[in-house]
C-alpha cells in the first residue's frame, strides 16, 4: 500500500519507475469515486499538481480500486497546466502591473480570476467563455471608438492571447468536432478523452478494458477452469501485423463488496509472507495460502455482513493467491493452452505484454504491466530457483510450476537489461507431445514417425536439433515416450522443462536431476557434466538430456560411447544443420570428434517461413545418421548421410535413395541384433512402415471419429504396449513380426479400445 490509513485525502505520492514519474494521489477516505471526467475539483486538482510536477507521465487515483490515467490522457492534462502556468507566471495575468493595463477594476481581477480557475475545472466551457467574453468586448469597442478606452483594447488583447493559447492544446482539438454539441455544465464530453484503466487495488498492471478503435472482429473463445471462466477476444488492428489479443481476467470484474473482501485480506496476508524454505515447494505453499484465503474471506463475509456462495469464495481465495505469492496475470495468460510464449520487454512499464498464439502467432495485449508485479515476481522466482538475479548474475534461467500449468522462465537484469528487467515465459503443453499429435499437425509424417519408433526401439543414441522455439523440447519428449516404461529412464535438466510428473503417472520409472545453468558461474547445484557423470553410475538406464549447451557435452558423450548399445541416449541441442551440430560440439564445446562419432542419428527441427513472410510452420527439415568412417571432417568425407530430407515444394519429409535401398548403416545395426531381420531389409522396412501405419490409423480415426484424445499420451502409451504386445504374440506364432499379421490384430483391438473411451 502506498498510502496508510491515516494518510490524508489527496495526499500525493511520486515514485520514479524505469523512466517514468508516476503521480499517486490518496482518495481513499473520499465517499465518492475520483473522476477527472465527471468530477471538475478533481480536474482541477491534478491540473494543480501537475503545473507543480511538469515531469508526471502517469496519474494514479488510489481508492478501493486504482484509476490508472495513461500517459497519453495526462499529457493533454500537463498541456493545460502548462498554459495555467504561463498565464499565471509569463503573462502575470494577476499582477498589478498587468490589472493596470487592464483599468485596474475589481471586475477584471474577478473576471481573470474565475476565468483562470475554470482553465482548470473545466479547460471547454473556459475556452467557450472566453469567446463569449471577446466578442462583446468587440462590440463595446466598436460603440465608443474613443482612445480613452485603451484600457479595454489591452484586456481584449490579453483575453485574445489567452483564447489563442487555449484553442491551440491537442485537448481542444481533440474535441473540436463535437463542440457543437457541447452544453454548458455537461461533462460527458470529457468521458470521450479521459478514460483510466481501473485496477484491483491489489495489483498496480493495468489492464485496457475497451477494445481498441478501427479494429476487426476475429476470433473469440473462453478459457475454463473451476471456478473462472475468461473471455478472450482477437481483433486485427489497420496497419498493424500483429493480432491485438483482448483479455479480460475475474479480478478486473468483480463487484464493490467482493473487492472490498479481497483488500482486507490482502492486508492480513502481505503481514504473513511465506518463508524462503516454504517457496520451495510451490504447490504445498499455494494449497496452504488458498485454504487460509479461503477462510479469512469466508469470515470477513461474516464480519461485514456480505454474502457470498462457495464458488464465489473459491474464485476470491484463487485471486487473493494469485497476487500474494502467485504471479498475478501472467498466470491468467498461462491458463490459455493456446498460448505458447509470453513476453515483457523492458523498460517493463512502457510495453504491453506481447504473446506467441498457436494460431494467430505474434500477438500485442492490452495488459501493461507495473514495475511492483515484475520486481516482486524476480523475487518468487530468486526463492523458488535457489538462482540469483542480480548485477552479478543478470540472467536467471528456471521453470514455473502452478495447478496443472507449466511454463520455463528467462529473466534478465541490468547490466544485460540497461532499462530493468524483462521476462520471457514459455507455455509447456499440459500434456506431453506424441508423434500423432505431430502428425496431426504436419511437423512430421506417419513414415517418419514410424523411423523414429524404430530407432528408439533400436537404444540409438540421438541429438533433436534446431534454432529457437522449433520444438525440440516438445519432440524429445514424444519420443522418450517411444521408450518402452519397463525401462528405467534418467532425465538432466538445468530448466525442468520435460514432462517427466506426467510420464509417471503413466508409469514410467524416471529419476529427474535438476543441474547448474550453464550461465551460472557459481552455485550450489551440481554441474551439468557431474550430473550426466553421476547418471552413469545409477545403474542402467535410458539417458536424457535437457539440454546440451556446454561443457558438459563431453560427459554427454561419455554416456553415448558407454551406452550407445545398451540403451537410448538422446538430448537437445542448438543448431540447424548436421554440420551446424558437429561443428558447434567440436569446435565450440571441445568434443573430439572421435566421441562425436557416438553420435547415431541427428533430427533437425527448424520453422520454415512461408512466402508472405507472415507465417511460420514448425518441421522436421532432416533425420540424418552419422557414420563412423571418417576421420576429419564428416561433410567432406561422406560421415553425414540423411535417411529422410523435406521437400518445401511438397511440404513433406522424404525418404532418400539410401534408405530406401537399405543402406543405413545404423539401421542394419540394429536389425543385425535381432534374429529374422539379420539380412532382411525389407523385413526391417515392414517394421518401420508398420509402426508409422500405427500412428497415421490413430489420427486417421481422431479426425474421423472426433476423439482428439487417442492421440494424447495416455492412449499412445497404451497403444505402443499393445503393438509391443501383439507383435511378440505374431513373432512366436509367424517367426517374424510381419504388418500383414500384426497390423490387423492392433486394428481388432484399437477399434474395440476406443469404443470404450
Amino acid at each position: 500500500m502506498l498510502f496508510k490509513k491515516e494518510s490524508p485525502l489527496y495526499a500525493t505520492e511520486i515514485e520514479l519507475r524505469q523512466g517514468e514519474d508516476i503521480l499517486y494521489i490518496n482518495y481513499l477516505p473520499a465517499s465518492f469515486v475520483p473522476s477527472i471526467a465527471e468530477n471538475p475539483l478533481v480536474m482541477a486538482r491534478t491540473i494543480e499538481t501537475l503545473t507543480e510536477n511538469p515531469t508526471i507521465s502517469r496519474v494514479v487515483f488510489v481508492q478501493q480500486r486504482n484509476y490508472n490515467y495513461p500517459q497519453e490522457q495526462v499529457l493533454l492534462l500537463a498541456e493545460i497546466a502548462r498554459a495555467y502556468n504561463f498565464l499565471i507566471k509569463q503573462e502575470a495575468l494577476l499582477s498589478s502591473q498587468k490589472l493596470g493595463l487592464f483599468g485596474n477594476t475589481p471586475q477584471v481581477y474577478e473576471d481573470l480570476s474565475y476565468l483562470l480557475e475554470l482553465l482548470k475545472q473545466d479547460p471547454i466551457a473556459c475556452y467557450l467563455e472566453l469567446h463569449e467574453r471577446i466578442k462583446s468586448i468587440k462590440a463595446q469597442l466598436e460603440q465608443f471608438q474613443k482612445p480613452s478606452h485603451s484600457s479595454l483594447m489591452n484586456y481584449l488583447r490579453a483575453l485574445e492571447r489567452f483564447f489563442s493559447i487555449l484553442e491551440n492544446t491537442k485537448l481542444l482539438k481533440s474535441i473540436h468536432d463535437i463542440l457543437p454539441n457541447y452544453r454548458a455544465g455537461n461533462r460527458e464530453i470529457y468521458s470521450n478523452v479521459f478514460r483510466p484503466e481501473v485496477l484491483p487495488n491489489f495489483t498496480f498492471t493495468r489492464l485496457s478494458a475497451q477494445l481498441p478503435s478501427n479494429s476487426e472482429f476475429v476470433d473469440q473463445y473462453n478459457i475454463e477452469s473451476e471456478e473462472e471462466t475468461i473471455t478472450i477476444t482477437i481483433l486485427k488492428q489497420k496497419n498493424d501485423p500483429k493480432y491485438f489479443y483482448h483479455i479480460m481476467p475475474p479480478e478486473f470484474l468483480l463487484s464493490e463488496e467482493h473487492h472490498m473482501l479481497l483488500n482486507l485480506a490482502r492486508n492480513v496476508l502481505t503481514e504473513h509472507r511465506p518463508k524462503a524454505e516454504e517457496f520451495t515447494d510451490p504447490t504445498r505453499t499455494r494449497q496452504v495460502f488458498f485454504n487460509v484465503s479461503r477462510d479469512m474471506l469466508s469470515e470477513l463475509a461474516t464480519t461485514k455482513n456480505i454474502s457470498i456462495n462457495h464458488r464465489e469464495l473459491n474464485n476470491l481465495a484463487k485471486i487473493l493467491v494469485r497476487h500474494t505469492i502467485g504471479f498475478g496475470l501472467i498466470e491468467v495468460l498461462l491458463m490459455d493452452k493456446k498460448i505458447q510464449d509470453i513476453v515483457l520487454n523492458a523498460p517493463i512499464t512502457q510495453n504491453p505484454i506481447f504473446i506467441r498464439h498457436e494460431q494467430y502467432e505474434e500477438c500485442v495485449t492490452n495488459i501493461i504491466p507495473s514495475y511492483e508485479d515484475a520486481d516482486s515476481w524476480a523475487g518468487k522466482l530468486r526463492l523458488q530457483s535457489g538462482r540469483p538475479l542480480d548485477e552479478a548474475n543478470p540472467v536467471l534461467d528456471t521453470d514455473l510450476v502452478f495447478e496443472n500449468t507449466r511454463s520455463r522462465v528467462a529473466a534478465i537484469t541490468e547490466p544485460l537489461s540497461p532499462n530493468g528487467l524483462a521476462y520471457a515465459f514459455r507455455r509447456h503443453r499440459d500434456k506431453p507431445w506424441t508423434l500423432p499429435l505431430f502428425i496431426n499437425n504436419k511437423m512430421l509424417d506417419s513414415f517418419s514417425a514410424g523411423l523414429l519408433s524404430f530407432m528408439i526401439d533400436g537404444s540409438r543414441t540421438l541429438l533433436v536439433a534446431g534454432t529457437r522455439s522449433a520444438g525440440k523440447t516438445s519432440l524429445l519428449g514424444s519420443l522418450i515416450l517411444e521408450i518402452l516404461p519397463k525401462y528405467r529412464i534418467i532425465t538432466v535438466e538445468d530448466t525442468l522443462e520435460l514432462p517427466i510428473d506426467y510420464l509417471r503417472k503413466l508409469g514410467y520409472d524416471i529419476l529427474r536431476m535438476k543441474v547448474r545453468s550453464a550461465l551460472l558461474a557459481g552455485s550450489t547445484e551440481i554441474a551439468a557434466a557431474e550430473g550426466i557423470r553421476t547418471s552413469l553410475r545409477l545403474g542402467d538406464s535410458a539417458l536424457i538430456v535437457g539440454e546440451v549447451r556446454s561443457e558438459e557435452a563431453k560427459a554427454l558423450y561419455e554416456a553415448m560411447r558407454v551406452g550407445a548399445l545398451a540403451n537410448v541416449v538422446a538430448g537437445t541441442i542448438h543448431g540447424d544443420s548436421p554440420y551446424g551440430v558437429f561443428d558447434r560440439v567440436v569446435n565450440d564445446l571441445n568434443v573430439p570428434i572421435t566421441s562425436f562419432k557416438a553420435t547415431d542419428l541427428i533430427v533437425v527441427v527448424n520453422p520454415i517461413k512461408t512466402p508472405d513472410g507472415l507465417h511460420s510452420i514448425r518441421r522436421i527439415t532432416q533425420i540424418t545418421e552419422v557414420r563412423k568412417h571418417w576421420t576429419r571432417d564428416p561433410l567432406e568425407e561422406k560421415g553425414f548421410v540423411d535417411l529422410l530430407r523435406y521437400n518445401v515444394e511438397t511440404d513433406k519429409l522424404e525418404p532418400t535413395q539410401e534408405l530406401i535401398n537399405g543402406e543405413s548403416e545404423i539401421i542394419k545395426s540394429i536389425a543385425g541384433s535381432v534374429k529374422g531381420w539379420a539380412g532382411s531389409w525389407d523385413a526391417v522396412y515392414d517394421n518401420i512402415i508398420l509402426r508409422g501405419k500405427i500412428k497415421q490409423e490413430i489420427v486417421d480415426a481422431a479426425l474421423k471419429l472426433n476423439k482428439p484424445e487417442i492421440m494424447e499420451a495416455d492412449f499412445n502409451n497404451l497403444s505402443n504396449h499393445m503393438f509391443h504386445r501383439i507383435s511378440d504374440d505374431i513373432r512366436k506364432k509367424k517367426g517374424l513380426p510381419s504388418s500383414e499379421f500384426v497390423f490387423p490384430e492392433w486394428k481388432k483391438w484399437f477399434y474395440a479400445a476406443i469404443e470404450q473411451l
